[in-house]
Parts: structure tokens; sequence; C-alpha cells
């Protein structure tokens, strides 16, 4: 779909293609004086739409895979008339946001973001906002238990419940979706609000359904035009949509924070929304000023956390379970690792070590899956020398994770599934420095240990109980692995089978 098709289907209003045109011209004028001979070379912006002609807006990660092919490892793309500074490649990533923490550890916070966040919560913002949220989350969530035994518990509860659910299809055909995001919400959940939902409860389904469809929304091209043409914003449905979303989200923890509130006890915080309502009357009991315990940062940081705790882990357990059906052989090797080890006990987190291949084959899940191929936008706090060129204070930086994941200088076979890329010689877990699904640097995911954890206690207790093949009538090689793209990148919708492991057994 080109530009002007996309724009027409979504902007009805003649007035406002006229008044864009206008705007485009004179932001556009403003861009090219602003270019230097030192920026990092790029294709030749056109005027008004920059370098769009040369982007497919439903997959940019693979046009900006290509461009890198021309124009290197650091090179310079215009989003319409917003200039961006992609980097490829693992030595260029790692060398921005490891080496360079601080220069490139800023958030660029596209237009999309703002209306979403204002600047509060933790993700999309920056400055004392974002050092006081996110060192409170970090230690509230390590308080509550990430990575540790607490947090275990709480998941091997929920495998629990998980595989009740995929059991009442009695190895019918199902779509994998519903249950998993369900069951890793309520992870997040347990943690934040101090409790898990009932799978059936509309409230709760309501708010996992919403967080689907704004991470597909948020990454449609509609949106990416948005972001390039705000003022077209109240034109175009998707936004409209994403507008009703969030406010509904808002409401609901609105809502759910206030029934805590009214229950708080300060000696026995039951979740982090209780942990920041106690450090906000204690601050104000202190008669402290300007502080950073408010309202709006409390809802945006539960709205963050709920999303990126639920759909990440959520996508890549869906693709890791789509994959053994793919490969059975990989399957019959994990089910055969898990089955000697363990003896049919419920796996644990320290189970790990003991399971070289099918820790390997998890990485391989995420690696393969590159469920965040563009990560999220950086912004140079500072004028930066990098590479031999010059990025000013305040650019859009994209350290593209997908030509990370998949470097062909740093893997094997970079786009075949093959977990022999994290094994050694030995067949142990070999560590391998591009193996970067959590981003890095100052900005690496904050809920990577939880994630970790979870990744390996669902997908062990899964693959320990069940057999995942393809619907009756479809082969191995029909099952489709194109992904569907949004702000992550998700698989194509399908059906498994999920067969319980001892009824074949005694079959």
């Amino acid at each position: 779909m080109t530009l002007v098709e996309t724009l027409l289907m979504h902007v009805s209003t003649t007035g406002a293609l006229v008044a864009a045109v206008l705007l485009f011209l004179v932001v556009y004028l403003f861009s090219i004086s602003s270019s230097s001979p030192e920026d990092p070379p790029g294709p030749r912006p056109l005027p008004l739409l920059g370098n769009l002609h040369l982007l497919d807006l439903r997959k940019p990660h693979v046009s900006l895979c290509n461009l890198s092919k021309k124009y290197g490892s650091v090179f310079t793309v215009h989003f319409g008339p917003k200039k961006v500074v992609v980097l490829a490649g693992y030595k260029a990533v790692k060398q921005a946001l490891v080496n360079q923490a601080e220069e490139f550890g800023e958030r660029d916070i596209t237009p999309i973001f703002q209306d979403f966040n204002h600047g509060f919560g933790i993700i999309f913002t920056n400055g004392d906002n974002w050092k006081t949220m996110r060192r409170f989350a970090l230690s509230t969530l390590r308080d509550f238990g990430m990575g540790k035994k607490l947090s275990q518990k709480k998941i091997v509860d929920e495998t629990h419940y998980l595989r009740e659910m995929i059991e009442r299809f009695q190895g019918n055909p199902f779509n994998t979706l519903k249950p998993v995001n369900y069951a890793v919400s309520n992870i997040i959940s347990a943690i934040v609000y101090g409790k898990r939902f009932e799978y059936e409860d509309t409230l709760f389904q309501g708010m996992v359904e919403r967080s689907n469809q704004n991470m597909h929304m948020v990454g449609s091209a509609v949106i990416q035009i948005y972001n390039m043409y705000p003022f077209l914003g109240p034109w175009m449905k998707t936004w409209r949509k994403l507008m009703e979303n969030i406010e509904s989200n808002k409401r609901e923890i609105k809502g759910m924070v206030e029934v805590l509130q009214e229950t708080l006890n300060p000696l026995d915080s039951r979740g982090l929304i209780d942990t920041f309502l106690i450090q906000k009357e204690r601050i104000q009991e202190s008669g402290e000023k300007d502080s950073h315990f408010h309202e709006q940062n409390l809802l945006n940081m539960v709205s963050n956390l709920f999303t990126a705790g639920t759909d990440t882990t959520s996508t890549t357990l869906r693709w890791g379970l789509l994959l053994m059906a793919k490969y059975p052989h990989i399957q019959d090797r994990v089910q055969e690792e898990i089955d000697q080890i363990l003896s049919g006990r419920q796996p644990l987190s320290e189970d790990r070590k003991n399971l070289p291949y099918t820790d390997a084959v998890i990485h391989e899940i995420q690696r393969l899956g590159n469920i965040i191929p563009l990560n999220l936008p950086h912004m140079t706090s500072c004028d930066v020398a990098f590479s031999g060129y010059f990025i000013k204070k305040g650019t859009c930086v994209l350290p593209l994770l997908t030509s990370v994941l998949r470097d062909e200088s740093e893997w094997e076979t970079p786009n075949t599934f093959n977990p022999e890329h994290f094994l050694d010689e030995k067949g142990q877990l070999r560590k391998r420095d591009a193996f970067m699904p959590f981003s890095a640097g100052h900005r690496v995911c904050l809920g990577e240990s939880l994630a970790r954890m979870e990744l390996f206690l669902f997908f062990t207790s899964l693959l320990q109980h069940f057999r995942f093949t393809p619907p009756p009538g479809v082969s191995e090689d029909e099952l489709d692995l194109t992904p569907v793209v949004g702000l992550t990148l998700s698989p194509s919708p399908h059906k498994l089978c999920a067969i319980s492991r001892a009824e074949r057994q005694q079959n």
C-alpha cells in the first residue's frame, strides 16, 4: 500500500490534505536546511515525503535492513520530514547502547506515545521523571520477587491454570492467543495489583484485548504516518480508536487503584500500586513539593507495565509453540531432555542449568521470533561523535534489533531456526554477545529477569504435558511463519492441537 493510498483511506477531508501539503513544504524546507555534511550517509529525501518512497511501512524493519546494505551500519533516513539515524548490526548497536550508553540513553517520544503517556510513566519519559520512576519500579519489582522464588511461585501456580484451559480443548485445534495472553498477563497483574484474575473475568479480558489491539495499531502504517504528520490524527479512524482504548484503560486502572486505596495498609503492601500509594502518602506528610509520585505517573506506569509485561512474553511463547509444531524433531529433543531430567515433577528455575537444550531452544525462539525488530526509538542526550560522523543532540536514533539478532557476521545460520546457535561442543548453553532481544544499555527492558523466568517455566511446563501439532490435514510445512507486523512481530493467526502426553503414552 502506497503512502497516498493509505492517506486517502484514512483521511477523508480535502481541506486537511491541502493543509497537509502546505505544512509538508514548510517542514521539509526546514529539515533540509538543518542537514550537515557530517551527518551519516543516506538516501536523498524527496520534498514532502522524505524517504517514504523507499520504505514499506507494513514492514519497515525489512526496508531499513535493505538500506543498510547500501549505506552501511550507520545511516540517515527521513521518515517524512523527520531525520532519523539508524544503527544496523551488532557492532554499531553495541557501541551506541553499551559503550556510549549516556549519549544514546534518552527516549525519542513519538507523537503517538506522547498522546498515550504525556511524558509520564516509565518507558516514554526522560530526565528526572524517568530516573525516579524506573528506580522505583525496579526496586518494587525486586521486592515482589522479580526473578526470585516469590515470582516463581506465581508463575508455577499460573501454569496449572493455563494447562487446565488448554486441556478443555481435548486435543482439538485452538488459537493460542487468549490462553497464553491471559496466563502471562496474570503474572504482571499479581505483581502490580496484588492479585490474579480469573480468565473468564470480562474486565480482565477487555484489558488484555485492548492491549493486543494497541500493540497492533501502534505499529501500523497509518500510525507511522500520524507520527510524521500528527495534525492528521483526528481524521484517522485508527488514531481515534487508539485514543478510545487508552481512555478506557486509564479509567479502569483508576477504578482499581481507588479500590486498593480504600483498603490500603501501610504495613502490608500487596503489590506495586500499594507501594506507590504508600510512598506518595509519606511524601505528602513530609511536605515535599514537586514529587514524581502522583496519579499521572501511577496510571501510566501501570499501563506501561501491563502492556509490556503481557505482549512481549506471550508473543514469544506463542512463537515457541508454533515453532515446536513446525519442527517436531526439535520438540522431540526438548521433551526427551525434560522427561530425563525432571522425571515428571514440576519444572523450577534452578532446573535451567540442567536443561541446556531446552534453554537453547528458548533462546533461539527469542532470536528468530525477533519480536521488537525496530527496537523502541532512542534519542541523543548531547552532540555525539560516532563512527566518524557527527550526530546532533536530540536526534532520533533507531538501534535496529533485527539487524543484531540476524547479523550474518554473528550467526552461523541467521535466518534459520537453529538451537545449535546456543550450544557449545559439549552440548552446554553458549553465551552469545549478539543475543539482544531485551535491547541493552540504560533502556534495557526492566522486566528482563521476570520475562526469562516466565519463558522458561511456561515453555517447559507446556512441553512437559502436551505435544503440539498442526491441525488435522495440515502439514508442518504448511505452518506459516510470516509475522503480523505491529509494534511487535506476532505469529499470523493460526491454530494448533495440544495433545496430552500422558494420554498419548497410555494409548
